[in-house]
């Protein structure tokens, strides 16, 4: 018996779109039911959905993980909820736009191919995370040594990876004559629709050369940029929603209240009108991505791995010691926004004091165990990247090699203590730090990764050096004193 959360308890939500959630068909497949898209995507739908006149449904499709949280929203119709929490206020939300969900190992892979192929389908929706590509981070091809990547060449029919299972999509939608669709990412990545696109065009090129051109002629992969921090949910956090709401809701996610999103407006069959909620149609993503991801994401990881070296929890903790809240703003200003384009039209100084306010919002308990996971994907992006934009203008990076540094020391320490090292590179890790002994050859064997920091070291010793000699510090002196030292700079 299904458990209407709608019904039931709709007095108990301080927000309820009333729209004909039968007028809804599902003309958006979402892969990712995780917490982000349940706080950021499915809030916007929702949104839109209820003032535009014109619903769109969202089919959600899991492919990994537990079956149960498809299993429970399934079993409440597939209805949802979001509590927004700042330090100021709240509001929870009943979230109604999901029509029908899928988990694979459950249900077959066969139902979610042809979920994806069916007439009515307009858009392919990710939140994979930027290891769910199956691209090397340094090159952003595809990585044909994956092992999701060879299963799926190997039986393409039959694919385990999102990448795989949209080229199959697409291939039986141009088998039966079907319109083309897009497909967005709205994951953290820098030119994620490129990136998207490189990663099915180069699995599709290997398959079948003229389904390649098929996609590449006729799918859209439109770029944007998504901003809303949705922590991984905790017995604290389903309490609160369920205090609040008054219903024990085990689908639902607990969130910040500021949200934003800007998309390339380039939809080959049409998209929701999701500005009508507040997003941000744009031609070019690409600033705005990169301010993002090197002033939030970037700040984020500084605090991930430092901030878990100096034993905070979450990131809040950091932002209440004062040396880390001023270290941070040091490191957005300083370098992340000196690395930016100088066209960007966004008051640089205003955004940086906005993300301070959000970190420190104590409502909001975001480990930095769950920001440090996947470092080797994030870290080009957040600080490889914007520290050779800074080396190229001629300055020499403070903040950015002490990111660095501490993402080696957590690295190294989880190791050290037997623990798991949550990240797709974590065997590579081992394999390079094998016999080595010394401090310095441990950040050196580090650095020679490829992947992660390409010929950096070599074309820039001065970043290696700056490095280890931040490695170095962090070791004898500790972290405290290393984030002094660098406002002390």
């Amino acid at each position: 018996m299904s458990r209407d959360v709608n019904t039931a308890n709709k007095r108990r939500y301080d927000s309820v779109t009333d729209y004909d959630r039968k007028l809804l068909q599902t003309e958006i497949v979402h892969i990712g039911f995780g917490a982000f898209h349940r706080g950021h995507q499915a809030v916007y739908n929702d949104l839109t959905n209820q003032v535009s006149g014109r619903p769109w449904g969202i089919c959600e499709i899991n492919l990994f993980g537990s079956e149960q949280l498809v299993e429970d929203l399934l079993a409440q119709d597939c209805l949802f909820s979001v509590y927004e929490n700042s330090a100021h206020g709240s509001c929870s939300r009943l979230v109604r736009t999901v029509t029908e969900a899928i988990h694979t190992p459950l249900h077959g892979i066969d139902k979610a191919i042809e979920k994806l192929a069916e007439p009515q389908v307009k858009l392919i929706s990710l939140t994979i995370t930027e290891k769910g590509y199956c691209v090397d981070p340094n090159s952003g091809e595809l990585d044909l040594n994956n092992a999701l990547v060879r299963h799926d060449l190997a039986t393409p029919q039959q694919p385990q990876s999102a990448i795989g299972l949209i080229v199959e999509a697409l291939r039986l939608r141009k088998q039966r004559g079907l319109a083309p669709v897009s497909v967005m990412s709205c994951d953290n990545i820098p030119e994620n629709g490129h990136l998207t696109k490189n990663a099915l065009i180069g699995f599709a090129k290997t398959v079948d050369g003229e389904l390649a051109r098929w996609i590449e002629d006729n799918v859209s992969f439109p770029s944007t940029m998504v901003d809303r921090i949705v922590p991984a949910m905790t017995e604290d956090a389903f309490a609160a929603l369920e205090q609040h709401t008054g219903y024990a809701d085990p689908c639902g996610v607990v969130c910040e209240e500021f949200r934003q999103w800007v998309i390339e407006d380039n939809f080959v069959a049409g998209r929701p009108d999701w500005n009508l909620a507040g997003a941000m149609f744009v031609t070019d993503v690409l600033p705005y991505e990169e301010m993002k991801l090197r002033m939030l994401n970037g700040s984020h990881s500084f605090l991930a791995y430092n901030g878990s070296l100096a034993g905070f929890e979450y990131i809040y903790q950091c932002m209440e010691n004062n040396d880390f809240r001023q270290a941070t703003f040091k490191l957005m200003l300083e370098e992340q926004a000196k690395s930016l384009s100088p066209n960007l039209d966004v008051d640089l100084a205003a955004y940086a004091k906005v993300l301070i306010e959000r970190f420190s919002n104590p409502n909001i308990k975001h480990k930095t165990a769950q920001i440090a996971m996947d470092g080797s994907q994030k870290l080009t992006q957040r600080a490889i990247d914007p520290l050779q934009q800074l080396l190229a203008k001629g300055l020499s990076p403070k903040c950015l090699p002490v990111s660095i540094a501490g993402w080696m020391h957590f690295v190294i320490a989880s190791f050290a203590k037997g623990q798991a090292v949550e990240d797709p590179m974590a065997e590579q890790f081992r394999q390079v730090l094998a016999d080595v002994e010394t401090p310095e050859l441990k950040v050196r064997a580090m650095l020679s990764l490829s992947p992660i920091f390409g010929e950096l070291p070599h074309t820039h010793p001065q970043f290696a050096d700056a490095v280890v000699s931040a490695f170095l510090q962090i070791q004898q002196l500790g972290i405290q004193a290393v984030i002094r030292q660098l406002l002390a700079e």
